[in-house]
């Protein structure tokens, strides 16, 4: 959820015009991520369940990406971006180390 209070806090700084454009792209994405999380937890699918973390991570990708846009275009800082990147190459890594650990243990099972 940090990421996405993060990304809100962000947000609130830009521009107004960029309110339908930026903004929402990034609260829209920064929520993704915890919902796909939460979803794929609840599934009994394995295959799900990877498929729901894949989709987490492309989030937490776009995310990012969208906060270096708002940098290059000026709108936020690195200074002020860093701490939420930094969050989110800490959750990519949890991410795919949970990936890992489920395919593995799908192939022990089978």
């Amino acid at each position: 959820m940090d990421p996405v209070a993060a990304s809100y806090k962000l947000t609130d700084l830009l521009p107004r015009s960029e309110g339908y454009a930026l903004v929402a792209k990034i609260r829209r994405a920064a929520v993704s991520i915890p919902a796909n999380i939460a979803e794929g937890t609840e599934e009994s699918i394995w295959v799900t369940t990877l498929h729901h973390l894949s989709v987490a991570n492309g989030s937490l990708m776009e995310v990012e990406t969208h906060l270096l846009i708002a940098n290059r275009l000026a709108y936020l800082s690195m200074s002020q971006i860093e701490p939420l990147l930094g969050l989110s190459a800490e959750i990519s890594r949890m991410l795919a180390g949970l990936t890992k650990k489920l395919k593995a243990r799908q192939l022990t099972s089978t």
